[in-house]
């Protein structure tokens, strides 16, 4: 499934602490309003919840990748493991629990865009890391994180990943206020630029990076199709543009990033590369539906990273 790195790069070593969703997508020319009902074009199931994301996303873009979280014991757990499975991800760590797995509910209109409504489910019970699963952290080059884990299961994995020197990259959604201890725990802050404007209150994302640079070493505001904006202390922002595609479902595409991201960064490419890389997976991400079975493999990325913006 993974095709192998560069010659002179060794694979990276990422584990994934987070959600596991069943996706329920439904597909319109026109989302919904408030009190409005709609006709829906088509409907799908498909595997999802950011970490998943985020570990399939790693997974086919070359990593060697282990997801430490919860699946139920409902009809979804063992097709969202086998998804996993499928896309190479190391699932040892990832538990099953009693109850319904998490699921996101997901309306996508004519445009590509979405609005979802997330339901925890087994996700809600990982709130502390087991033995194995500091194992694992400690055994990665990067730990990846988000939140829709309960805060104390995020905070158990940043204390992990610091302890062991292993480095943290979180993406903070969905948006919410975060405690000072969280934020000093991570080493790289991956929000869009509506996630920075909550934590912050700035819209203007550079005015936004600027105040994350006071709780965090570095940081990446991703900006749609306007690319990325990275940043670390004590240098000049660097401004990355997307890749001009056609987006048909943009669901997944900023966890498509992170992985990528991840992978390019554990493999030691120097930060304007891996975001460049990133972008391009990002980038072939918006042109298919879904969440997990919208992501590139390595050789596409490859080959769009190489051609002429």
């Amino acid at each position: 499934m993974n095709s192998t790195p560069a010659a002179g790069r060794r694979r990276a070593r990422i584990a994934v602490l987070g959600s596991t969703n069943m996706d329920l997508v439904a597909y319109t020319r026109v989302a919904p309003g408030l009190g409005e009902t709609v006709t829906g074009e088509s409907f799908r199931t498909v595997a999802g919840g950011k970490g998943a994301n985020q570990a399939v996303a790693a997974a086919l873009a070359g990593g060697d990748v282990t997801m430490i979280g919860a699946v139920g014991d409902d009809d979804f757990g063992p097709r969202l493991r086998s998804v996993l499975d499928g896309a190479g991800v190391r699932t040892e760590a990832l538990r099953t629990v009693d109850g319904a797995s998490g699921t996101a509910h997901i309306v996508v209109d004519g445009e590509g865009h979405n609005a979802i409504v997330v339901v925890p489910g087994a996700n809600a019970s990982v709130t502390s890391l087991s033995a194995a699963d500091e194992r694992a952290v400690a055994a990665a080059d990067a730990l990846l994180l988000q939140l829709e884990l309960p805060l104390e299961g995020v905070l158990a994995g940043l204390r992990a990943a610091r302890a062991h020197g292993v480095r943290t990259v979180l993406t903070p959604a969905p948006a919410r206020p975060l405690p000072d201890e969280l934020l000093s725990l991570v080493d790289l802050l991956v929000p869009n630029e509506h996630e920075a404007a909550a934590l912050t209150g700035r819209q203007d994302p550079r005015d936004a990076v600027h105040a994350l640079l006071g709780r965090v070493p570095e940081v990446v505001v991703t900006l749609g199709a306007r690319g990325c904006l990275y940043a670390r202390r004590g240098a000049e922002p660097l401004a990355v543009p997307a890749r001009r595609v056609r987006a048909v479902d943009t669901t997944a595409a900023g966890d498509t990033f992170v992985g990528a991201l991840a992978v390019a960064l554990g493999e030691g490419r120097p930060p304007a590369d891996a975001l460049a890389w990133a972008t391009a997976a990002s980038a072939l991400s918006v042109e298919r539906h879904g969440a997990s079975s919208s992501m590139p493999g390595r050789a596409a990325i490859d080959r769009l990273a190489a051609s002429a913006p």
